[in-house]
């Protein structure tokens, strides 16, 4: 089993739809990001126990989400604070949630790769060390350099509004 693969899947549709399969959200992404109009929003938890919810620029890559925000972002800060966090998006024929830890990357290998995946979507952002740095960005991302964070999945949940219909959990491995 790769650690991309889900540990149990529960059928969430009262409607006798079969359980979706974590291929069709996963290559959604695959396929998706950085190239479609996406909105991600990343629901973060504030020191006093608030909750936090703003867009952020994401792509998926290597079976993994990534996500941006600049070290003064409420975002970033409560990241800093408590990793947990879920992530929502509308993919063509899903909405998808995405629940797990979101860590700071610290290699500027993994940096420059993810620049250039952005960059392969329009936005013009490039690696300085582990953060990006790019001549615009939404006002939600921060000023630069921003900072990557990788999602270590832990639950999904996809509720499909095509064909073939079903809404399902997916829960993985502790990363």
């Amino acid at each position: 089993m790769t650690d991309d693969e889900p540990t149990s899947t529960r059928n969430l549709d009262r409607y006798g739809n079969a359980p979706l399969p974590w291929s069709r959200a996963r290559d959604v992404l695959a396929a998706d990001t950085p190239t479609a109009d996406l909105t991600f929003f990343v629901a973060t938890v504030r020191p006093d126990g608030r909750p936090h919810s703003a867009g952020a620029g994401a792509v998926w890559v290597a079976n993994a989400l990534y996500v941006v925000g600049g070290p003064g972002t409420r975002r970033s800060r409560n990241l800093a604070g408590n990793p947990a966090c879920s992530i929502s998006v509308r993919l063509r024929g899903l909405d998808l949630i995405l629940e797990g830890d979101a860590r700071r990357v610290a290699d500027s290998g993994t940096a420059a790769r993810l620049a250039e995946v952005y960059r392969s979507g329009g936005w013009r952002a490039t690696a300085s060390g582990a953060a990006l740095t790019a001549p615009f960005s939404a006002p939600s991302a921060g000023p630069p350099p921003r900072h990557l964070y990788r999602l270590a999945l832990r639950r999904a949940a996809g509720v499909a509004s095509a064909e073939p219909h079903g809404a399902t959990c997916w829960e993985f491995a502790e990363a």
